[in-house]
């Protein structure tokens, strides 16, 4: 019970996070003490806010998201075209840009702790319970459920094996 409670904590900071956007304008520091939600494309090489290539993303998107990896728990949100993921058991949490890119719904993020695990994610498929995503890094493919109104999935998926 203990990890719903934790994973509820966290999808309910995320949202929180996602929903202040902080006026940064591209700013690639990390030593703000008080984290941007500014979203930025990781494919983007300036510093221009909002100018990426990944435009709106789809209503499907939208909303918190929880998995399990390697026994902790993942939590990514997305609002408009912003994206936030949290790990436990990590200090820094990541930020970035979700949407269409070149015909496929992408998610970019940057980590300030340097983690490239989950930089760069294609959508594989989503619907109103589940988005698979297959991330660039390490992680590989990995399976979310959607938190529905604060409230946590009644299961945890667990990390895809490719």
């Amino acid at each position: 019970m203990r990890t719903a409670t934790v994973a509820a904590a966290l999808v309910g900071a995320l949202a929180a996070l996602t929903a202040c956007s902080g006026g940064g304008g591209g700013d690639k520091t990390a030593s703000s003490a008080t984290p941007s939600a500014t979203a930025a494309s990781a494919s983007s090489s300036g510093s221009s806010s909002g100018s990426g290539a990944v435009t709106g993303a789809s209503g499907k998107l939208q909303g918190s998201w929880i998995t399990t990896n390697g026994g902790k728990i993942v939590a990514l949100v997305i609002t408009g075209k912003k994206a936030g993921l949290f790990v436990t058991g990590r200090k820094a949490w990541c930020q970035g840009a979700a949407g269409q890119e070149s015909g496929m719904q992408m998610i970019h993020l940057t980590c300030p702790d340097g983690n490239k695990d989950r930089v760069t994610g294609m959508v594989d498929s989503v619907d109103a319970k589940s988005m698979t995503v297959s991330w660039s890094g390490t992680t590989g493919k990995e399976t979310y459920t959607k938190a529905e109104g604060g409230k946590l999935p009644s299961a945890l998926p667990t990390k895809v094996k490719k």
